[in-house]
């Protein structure tokens, strides 16, 4: 038997669809365009961008040592995302690492910055992820990664 609650109300206005206007995801992020939440398939590949990055940096400079490049990844990560919200993999795939919750400026700063960066080297905390598609290292910096 269907209550009125499951109706909705005339005096809450109902519920609206995702994609119509007012739509928002449990994060309170738009449900679609910009600053709405990034799919993993591009947030894979930004990463891969990055990675391919550091990679090349590490083998001109240091030779092919994963230490190095791991290290290389981590400082482009934390200064990028830190001061500018977003790696260059990021950037070429329009995509931008934001503070959840924080009305105006949305720069993720240097503490939240270092959070996700060592977190993101662990490998483990960015492929466990929660029902908002947040892995654990955006979690526990209390960012997320959006559409520009």
């Amino acid at each position: 038997m269907a209550s009125r609650g499951d109706l909705g109300s005339w005096l809450t206005g109902g519920s609206v669809p995702t994609g119509e206007t007012g739509g928002r995801d449990r994060l309170g992020l738009p449900a679609s365009g910009a600053g709405s939440r990034a799919p993993l398939g591009r947030r894979v590949v930004a990463l891969c961008v990055d990675w391919a990055l550091a990679e090349a940096i590490s083998f001109g400079f240091f030779g092919r040592d994963p230490m190095v490049t791991l290290a290389i990844f981590a400082v482009m990560n934390l200064i990028l995302v830190s001061s500018v919200g977003s790696t260059i993999g990021h950037r070429l795939l329009g995509l931008q690492v934001r503070r959840l919750g924080v009305e105006g400026p949305h720069l993720v700063g240097f503490g939240r910055g270092t959070v996700r960066t060592l977190l993101l080297c662990l490998v483990i905390p960015p492929v466990v992820w929660d029902a908002d598609g947040r892995g654990m290292h955006d979690r526990a910096a209390g960012t997320v990664i959006v559409r520009r």
